[in-house]
Parts: C-alpha cells; sequence; structure tokens
C-alpha cells in the first residue's frame, strides 16, 4: 500500500519492509448469484449463466428491477448453518457465514476453533438493514421486536459470523467504504500479516439485497430494468445483487513452512481517493489510476505483465467511461484482457471486491478468462472487454473495485510468488500533533471558518461536526493536506439514514430524496473531508463498535510505522437520534450521545 504525499514518488517503496512480502492465499469461500459455493460459481461462469433474475426474496415494490438475489432464502441458509434462531439473523451475516465456512474448509487445516492468533476482517455497508427495515415500524411501539436493533451496525455482522463458526477469541473488524470495503479488509489483513499482528487473516466482505439500498441506488436513477451490459454504447445502468465471499490469507513463508495449498499470492494492492464527488467518478479517472499503479509498483510489476482485469465495470455511464480512461491510462495501447462479471452476479456493492477476487481465482485455477455478458456495442472511447477465453494461462491478474467518495482500490492476484529481497527493517516514531473535540451540538455553530452558510443548510449535524473537528485539527498541526484520512465510526450516518428508512416505511418506495440516500454511506465523512482537502491518500472507514477507533488508530500507526504515511488525519465520529436512543434505552442498553466528534493528526517524527 503506498501512501507516502505522492510528490515522493513511488521510489519510496523500496523504504518499506511491509512491501517486500508475499501473501499465500490459503482458502477461498463465495456465495453469490452464480452459485452457493465455488464449484458451483465455476460451472455458472464457463457456462456463461447470469444469476440477474426477477426478484424472489426481496420484499420490494419494484418487482420491475432486476437483481442478482443468492438462490437460498434464509430458513435454507440457516439449516445449511444448523441455526436454529434466525429470525433477527441477517442475510448479510447468513451469506457471509456460509462464505467464511467454505474458505475454511478450503484450507484444509484451520481450526478457528483453537487458534489464538486469528483476525475476521468484513467489509459490509449494509450489515442488518434488511432486519432494521422489516421491522422498524414494529420497534417503535412493540418491545418484542426490539432484539432486531443488535443486528443493525455493521460491526454486529462480523460479530454474528464468528459467533455462528465459533471462532476462538478472533480479532474483529469490518470495514465500510462502500463498494470498495471487501477489497480493503483484504488490503488491511495483509498489511496486519505483514507488519506480525496477527498469524492469520480470513478477509473478504458480505452485503445482503436491502429495500433501503435498492431505493436509494434507484433514486439516483442508475438501476437497469433489464440485465446490465457493462462497457457496451447502450448501457443503462446497475443490477444490484447480493453475496459474499472471503480468502484465508498467511504470510507466504509460513504458508510453505505448513505446506498449506497455495491458491495464489497477494502479490500487490492500492488504495487511493478520487477526491471528487460523492457518488460520480472524475472524467480522468484519477483514484483509480493511482490505485492501479501503486497495486502494479508494489508487486515490482510492469502493465504488460497484467494477463486479465477484473474491472469494475457496473455498466454506469459515470464508472464505465471513467474506468475505461484510467485504464487506458496504465495500460496504454497494450490492453490486456478486460472483463466485468457484474453481468454475472449483480453488483454486491461491499462485497464486490472478494466476490471478484475469488472468481479471478478460480479463473486462474481453471484456465479461462470470464467473458463479459451483454457486450454488443463498443462504446465511444471506452475498452473493448473480452467476450471469454478458453486455454488462458493467467500469471498475474488485477482486480478493481471501486466505491461510493472515491474510494478506489485494486489488488494483484499471482499465481507464483514475486517477493523480492526485503530491505533492512526502519521503523519511524510519531506524534500527535493535534487533537480537536465536539461533544455538544452547541459548538455545531462555530462553523463558518470552514463551512460556508450553503454548504450547512445541506449538512447533517455529524457532516458538520466531523468537517469542524477536521478541518480544525489539519491547521492546528499545520498540514494542509494530510498523506491518509482514517474514520471511525460505529454507527455511520444515524440521523439521515433514519430520514431516509422513516420515509420509505411510513410512505412507501417512491418519491424518495436522492440527497438523503447519497449521505447514508459510513464512509461519506472520510470522502467528503478527503474532497475538501484534495487528499488522494489511502482512505478508510472502520465500523467495529465501540472499539471502531482502536482499530482506526492501530492503522494509523502503522502506517507511519512503516514508512508509509508522514500524515494522518484520524478521526472518531458518532451521532444518535431520538428515536434511536429510545430503542436502546427500552433494550437495556446505553443510549448512544447526540454528538461526539474527535479529529487526530498523527505526525511522522522527524530525525
Amino acid at each position: 500500500m503506498i501512501l507516502l504525499s505522492f510528490e515522493a514518488g513511488l521510489e519510496a517503496l523500496d523504504k518499506c519492509i511491509t512491501l517486500k512480502m508475499d501473501i499465500a492465499i490459503t482458502g477461498i469461500g463465495i456465495v453469490s448469484a452464480i452459485g452457493a459455493n465455488s464449484q458451483d460459481v465455476l460451472a455458472s461462469l464457463k457456462q456463461g449463466i447470469s444469476g440477474i433474475t426477477n426478484m424472489k426474496y426481496l420484499e420490494s415494490e419494484h418487482k420491475e428491477l432486476p437483481v442478482g438475489e443468492v438462490k437460498l432464502s434464509n430458513q435454507e441458509m440457516a439449516k445449511l448453518l444448523d441455526i436454529d434462531d434466525y429470525e433477527y439473523l441477517s442475510r448479510t451475516t447468513l451469506m457471509g457465514a456460509l462464505a467464511v465456512k467454505e474458505a475454511i474448509d478450503s484450507n484444509g487445516k484451520l481450526n478457528v476453533r483453537g487458534h489464538k492468533k486469528i483476525t475476521f476482517i468484513s467489509g459490509t455497508t449494509v450489515g442488518g438493514m434488511d432486519i432494521t427495515e422489516k421491522y422498524y415500524t414494529q420497534m417503535k411501539s412493540d418491545d418484542r421486536h426490539l432484539r432486531a436493533l443488535n443486528s443493525h451496525d455493521c460491526g454486529s455482522s462480523s460479530d454474528a459470523i464468528v459467533d455462528i463458526l465459533g471462532f476462538y477469541k478472533p480479532n474483529v473488524c469490518t470495514i465500510s467504504t462502500a463498494c470498495s470495503s471487501a477489497l480493503n479488509a483484504i488490503i488491511i489483513g495483509s498489511e496486519m500479516l505483514k507488519s506480525g499482528e496477527t498469524d492469520i487473516v480470513i478477509a473478504g466482505g458480505t452485503e445482503a439485497l436491502s429495500k433501503f439500498h435498492l431505493n436509494g441506488f434507484n433514486t439516483l436513477m442508475i438501476l437497469d430494468h433489464e440485465r446490465c451490459r457493462p462497457f457496451d454504447a447502450t448501457r443503462s445502468g446497475i443490477n444490484l445483487g447480493e453475496g459474499a465471499a472471503y480468502l484465508v490469507l498467511q504470510r507466504a513463508d509460513d504458508a510453505k513452512k505448513e505446506k498449506q495449498n497455495i491458491q495464489g499470492y497477494i502479490t500487490g494492492y492500492g488504495n487511493a481517493c478520487d477526491a471528487f464527488h460523492q457518488t460520480a467518478s472524475s472524467e480522468n479517472g484519477e483514484g483509480a489510476y493511482l490505485a492501479m499503479t501503486k497495486a502494479l509498483a508494489m508487486a515490482s510489476l510492469e502493465p504488460k505483465d497484467i494477463d486479465y482485469v477484473n474491472a469494475h465495470g457496473t455498466g454506469t455511464q459515470n464508472n464505465d467511461q471513467s474506468e475505461s480512461v484510467s485504464l487506458k491510462r496504465v495500460f496504454g495501447e497494450k490492453m490486456p484482457l478486460v472483463s466485468s462479471t457484474k453481468a454475472y452476479t449483480g453488483h454486491t456493492t461491499s462485497a464486490s471486491g472478494s466476490i471478484e477476487a475469488v472468481i479471478c481465482l478460480i479463473a486462474m485455477h481453471n484456465n479461462f478468462v470470464p467473458g463479459n455478458l451483454g457486450w454488443e456495442n463498443p462504446m465511444a472511447d471506452g475498452i473493448i472487454p473480452t467476450l471469454g477465453v478458453e486455454d488462458a494461462t493467467l500469471n498475474n491478474v488485477l482486480c478493481n473495485s471501486f466505491g461510493f467518495g472515491g474510494n478506489d482500490s485494486s489488488i494483484v492476484i499471482s499465481s507464483k510468488s514475486l517477493s523480492v529481497c526485503e530491505s533492512e527493517k526502519t521503523e519511524y516514531d510519531y506524534e500527535i500533533a493535534s487533537s480537536v473535540v465536539i461533544d455538544d451540538e452547541e459548538q455545531l455553530k462555530d462553523y463558518k471558518e470552514f463551512i460556508s452558510v450553503a454548504e450547512a443548510r445541506r449538512m447533517g449535524k455529524l457532516m458538520k461536526a466531523a468537517t469542524i473537528t477536521s478541518m480544525k485539527a489539519l491547521r492546528d498541526a499545520g498540514v494542509e493536506c494530510p498523506d491518509a484520512i482514517i474514520t471511525a465510526t460505529a454507527f455511520g450516518m444515524l440521523e439521515t439514514s433514519e430520514k431516509f428508512l422513516e420515509d420509505m416505511c411510513v410512505n412507501g418506495e417512491s418519491l424518495l430524496k436522492p440527497t438523503l440516500f447519497m449521505q447514508s454511506t459510513h464512509n461519506t465523512i472520510g470522502s467528503s473531508i478527503a474532497i475538501r482537502t484534495k487528499c488522494h491518500g489511502y482512505n478508510v472507514t472502520y465500523t467495529q463498535g465501540m472499539i471502531s477507533y482502536d482499530w482506526a488508530l492501530k492503522d494509523a500507526e502503522r502506517l507511519i510505522r512503516t514508512g508509509q504515511a508522514r500524515t494522518v488525519l484520524v478521526g472518531v465520529h458518532d451521532e444518535s437520534t431520538q428515536t434511536f436512543r429510545d430503542f436502546q434505552t427500552r433494550l437495556g442498553d446505553e443510549p448512544t450521545p447526540m454528538i461526539y466528534s474527535k479529529s487526530i493528526v498523527l505526525k511522522k517524527k522527524e530525525d
């Protein structure tokens, strides 16, 4: 992960020991619209079978919208997992547990019930929203359904997965950076292995379809009423999907010593922020370009060494144009085979990165390249995707995953280890250069130094608080643009999410407001600060309940300690509403404060 100031250049790679170690993949698991395990997914890919169908399990008014549903009911998934009490378990949790179980079984040697140094990192944004929206109205007056609140936040789905599978005291972490969440989980897990913080990582993502985000995307008018056609001139948007996928990761040397069945290697990765817009990508694809070039540089590969690119390829006008530009910037006239597999699975949002990483591994193991289903007509200035190739040798593949807020990530998966000789290890110390806290709504009145009156009218209280504390902390530290932005939040943009949910549950699934949905993702804060400061560096959001800030601090410390950043903005931001506090009180929980925002700047200590 190259996170130094960009002017320092990619030559800084040689100074970072953590970048010189490949990560072995020793297990994979997948649940998707084209199969509930790796073998079924392989069969669908080889036969060109799409999982995009009419809705069966999602109880939405919008039956006109095709989706990529997993072909199992909650009851069927619970039975496969030997669970009796599943009423308040989200599909996010159930699909995730099935995919993790396959990944563990695929490894064959991993005993999660006894291993003491294992870390589970999962990406999700929907979390338990499918359960919350089902019981939200009843919870207001009926205590019987308050248990649904325990499934609401993203971190609870990760906790539930390890509980179901009986992990022995694992470190549990949840990443929420919209559609790049799962790939960022893999990146963070790799960094933890390299720094010696853990021995085994199971990383990926899981995301259920929900009425909340189906309607949210619908308000943005980017859902196709037919099967999506990424990179096609007639493309008309996304088909939303659901699913889960996870990789078992180990240090390559450890995996070899244990004689593990190594299924591939993570040899490079990069995360960058487009810093352009909350829901749109820039015309020149800057964030995507930076993520891909970072991944290639870490792997010590040239663009010509990439055999296949699994593109983000959503089928929207904006993404496919922007991604095409970024691919051309990276590869020039020597474009490798490129395809999007979202016409098979649907866009599984937060889980898409790991689902497509597993698809890349399946293709690598079985010597084929999946085709770009539905493509017929070249788009103006776009890439020409492959319709599929048999008998293909894939040594190095690039997998892209781009999210709202311009959170762009890429990883390189290789069939062989590409590790080069490690350089001498150097660790850097850091200091807290500034700290700013808001814990009272009265403090929000002091905003005009950083926020215009027009902006303030459109901002909820948490966004306003986070902007004030972030910009004050940067000013006090003498930093105009940090090298990295790391955010922690237990519940995310609760106020705007509740307004959208209330409107949907009370007034139905029409005439909903896109502005509320655009500000509902957990990484809204981190991306907004990046846009404001023009920060194209590393950007990630942790959402693991009350320990989210601990995870964020560890990440920031790791970046500076390993020489990957000189300045890091770290923030913990949470809010509550009267309805949410009432739910918590009736459930017997401590109510969340109405507002709390703290931002600090960590700086590398200079010699």
